[in-house]
């Protein structure tokens, strides 16, 4: 029973190389991801060997020009189109076969002091970096919107919380700022992350370089590499690149997911912070009367899936032996740019949703003029005037407080110099020495906003000028990725010019 039950799984799976099943779930999938993002930097490693092993003459000239012929003829928009063909193990074998009929088996000399190995690696970064750049790119739109957004929003003032509960009078632009400085780290971050990716691997081969005189730094040069992985086994085996953007990117999306949150509950009406644009709301099939923020929650949703993404690569690389695995290859890659892509359309609607929202700026007022989270500035105003330790001013603003609360009167207008003399004369002995003029000013919210002036307070001078700082760096931040973009156009535009030469001699 056993031997008719293995025949007829031979049968279905086939008896060569690769198993049906192992074409369709493995295979199959494999090549569709490299068609369609590692064909271009495949093309230009081609030619980059090519150049460098003519330099170092261990091709002749002439053969240069036949290989480069043959790579010129080759039809990217037939490999882009076409499924996987179980003749070839993957897009090098088939590009390689179809290089072989154009320029004969000297297209075979292409390979010379190379593996599949270190123009595999090279191949995941070159495409990697320029992933990355985009997403940077998109981060930065992102940030420039918010400052735009902050900067008309420095005298919105708000309630500030911690744990959840009223704690201080702020403003919007001040949460906004800290979000833009939050995201200016994820840059950062990014930035890391490219230096990272961003070295060669080239001339590495299989595991130990080659006894072919390849000039590694060249290819480095050619291929607008930042630098070079020195060690050959670990130009092979070193995943940290992916894992450093990996990690980047999953705390990227953990950030912003913090800020959905928040904005998804300020859309309530209960909070009434702000009124979407309608065409980020979405209407009721039921409810006449529902403006749903489905733009926030599916940003919200999306950031939880970049992180698990993200985690997922991380856990593809956990316990892996060091060394050339396709854990970290064609299966694991996919991941990544799904994460780097989908982070990407997120910032890009993060964006455009709150640059065109309606700030219900009277109500997020009205709400810090009736709290109790002013009552830090009249703690901070008798230590002034009473001449009495922190403690005490603090004592005697809590008594006040937790007088109206057992009276029933949870009202800012409720706490009146009389309270606070009364709580002050029970505590010190001592009737209060601040005006009245004084005390009720220290109870307003702008007040309270207007003398935090220091560095990083919410005053909307302090926070303009930090605004306009933040608008400073991001010109600094766009001229890196500007500078790494040209050297790589650069660098691809001279690849593709050596491939004109060889075809007009």
């Amino acid at each position: 029973m056993f031997q008719d039950y293995k025949n007829r799984i031979r049968e279905q799976e086939g008896k060569q190389f690769p198993s049906n099943t192992y074409r369709q779930f493995v295979l199959q999938p494999a090549y569709d991801e490299a068609k369609k993002n590692l064909l271009p930097s495949m093309i230009q490693i081609h030619i980059a060997h090519l150049k460098m092993l003519e330099e170092q003459k261990l091709v002749a000239e002439d053969e240069a020009r036949r290989i480069g012929q043959a790579i010129a003829k080759l039809d990217l928009d037939y490999f882009e189109q076409c499924n996987y063909n179980p003749q070839f193990e993957d897009l090098f074998f088939h590009i390689e076969h179809h290089l072989i009929e154009f320029a004969g088996d000297i297209a075979g000399n292409l390979h010379l002091g190379r593996s599949r190995n270190d123009m595999g690696i090279a191949i995941y970064r070159m495409t990697l970096r320029k992933k990355l750049l985009s997403l940077m790119d998109e981060l930065l739109h992102l940030r420039t919107s918010l400052i735009l957004f902050a900067k008309e929003h420095t005298d919105t003032i708000m309630i500030g919380y911690t744990h959840t509960q009223q704690a201080q009078p702020t403003t919007l632009a001040h949460y906004l700022k800290a979000v833009i400085d939050q995201l200016a780290r994820d840059f950062k971050r990014m930035q890391s992350a490219f230096d990272t990716i961003n070295q060669s691997s080239m001339g590495a081969a299989a595991l130990t370089t080659s006894g072919f005189k390849v000039n590694r730094e060249r290819m480095m040069e050619l291929l607008a590499f930042d630098g070079m992985i020195e060690n050959a086994w670990d130009a092979v085996a070193g995943a940290d690149y992916i894992a450093e953007a990996a990690s980047a990117i999953q705390l990227a999306a953990l950030n912003l997911g913090r800020t959905s949150q928040d904005f998804l509950q300020w859309a309530t009406q209960e909070f009434n912070a702000f009124r979407l644009a309608s065409p980020y709301v979405q209407v009721s099939s039921i409810m006449p009367q529902k403006r749903n923020p489905v733009s926030i929650e599916h940003t919200r949703a999306l950031l939880s899936s970049v992180a698990g993404d993200s985690q997922t690569v991380l856990q593809m690389i956990h316990n892996t032996p060091f060394g050339d695995i396709v854990d970290t290859e064609d299966d694991m890659q996919p991941y990544l740019w799904r994460t780097m892509e989908k982070l990407r359309g997120i910032y890009k609607l993060f964006g455009s949703l709150v640059v065109t929202m309606d700030v219900n700026k009277e109500n997020l007022l009205q709400r810090a003029k009736n709290s109790f989270a002013n009552v830090t500035e009249l703690a901070d105003e008798l230590v002034r005037s009473e001449g009495i330790s922190f403690r005490q001013s603090h004592q005697i603003v809590s008594n006040c407080i937790k007088a109206l609360i057992a009276a029933q009167k949870e009202s800012l207008e409720n706490l009146t110099w009389e309270l606070a003399n009364e709580k002050s004369l029970e505590l010190t002995g001592n009737p209060l020495k601040i005006s009245k003029q004084h005390f009720y000013n220290a109870l307003k919210p702008e007040f309270f906003v207007n003398v935090r002036s220091l560095t990083g307070g919410p005053a909307p001078e302090t926070m303009l000028n930090s605004l306009l700082q933040s608008e400073k760096d991001a010109k600094v931040l766009a001229q890196w990725i500007k500078e790494k973009n040209d050297k790589i156009y650069i660098s691809e535009k001279r690849l593709y010019d050596f491939l004109e030469g060889w075809t007009m001699e």
